[in-house]
């Protein structure tokens, strides 16, 4: 995020989310410190927002006296209350990313199952090589780490922290025609040999059980990967 200048409001009204301050701590508490803006109001700083990483004691990381650069989390002007923190907020809300809404990101990591998009939010989206196109067998086919590209998000878990993201924005309408698929198990070919010729009816079974096996392969994913992304 581009460094800005530290805006000093006058007032507790003039406060916004986000909004990047320059303050004193008075004095310090089991739950947190209290800062100085100049306003009518101090603000809070709660001991988990002090650091990304677990803080044990609130003197470990700050002391009365200290000045401190900190960001609004949440404002009542009618109740006085200014909540505070030193972690740097994201650009992008979990709130603000919804399904199918288009964004634009930088591909910040490659792995060999796909890609990772920074989109300005806390975590960045995985962007599978399934979702890069078709018969595409390795990401560097088509991405590169540093460069921007316009992709689509598919799903927003804000429990686990994950986003999945697409490069097929849906400008263009779903082929109906899904019987060549470069993705599929040795299992699940077998299966169909042993079948026969397709029928109509056990189509939609297997897009829902291709849909499972995507969940939990993104879940495992998630899992070992987004760990190393801080």
């Amino acid at each position: 995020m581009p460094e800005e200048s530290i805006a000093q409001p006058t007032s507790i009204n003039d406060l916004r989310p986000k909004m990047r301050l320059e303050g004193q701590v008075t004095r310090t508490e089991l739950y947190g410190a209290f800062v100085n803006l100049g306003l009518e109001r101090e603000g809070m700083i709660h001991i988990s927002r002090m650091a990304r990483r677990r803080v044990n004691k609130v003197t470990d990381k700050i002391k009365s006296g200290d000045k401190v650069t900190v960001w609004v989390l949440d404002v009542n002007p009618e109740q006085g209350r200014i909540g505070l923190t030193m972690v740097e907020p994201p650009d992008v809300d979990w709130e603000e990313l919804k399904e199918g809404q288009i964004c634009k990101g930088k591909v910040v990591r490659m792995e060999r199952y796909g890609a990772f998009v920074d989109l300005g939010a806390e975590r960045p989206g995985l962007l599978h090589v399934r979702e890069m196109g078709s018969y595409v067998r390795q990401p560097s086919e088509v991405v590169k780490e540093g460069e921007e590209i316009e992709v689509r998000v598919l799903r927003v878990d804000r429990q686990k922290r994950q986003i999945d993201l697409s490069m097929d924005l849906g400008n263009e309408p779903e082929s109906a025609d899904e019987e060549e698929d470069p993705f599929l198990s040795s299992m699940e070919m077998a299966f169909r040999e042993a079948q026969g010729p397709a029928r109509s009816k056990p189509r939609s079974n297997r897009k829902r059980g291709k849909q499972r096996r995507k969940d939990e392969d993104m879940e495992d994913i998630y899992r070992h990967a987004l760990e190393r992304t801080h």
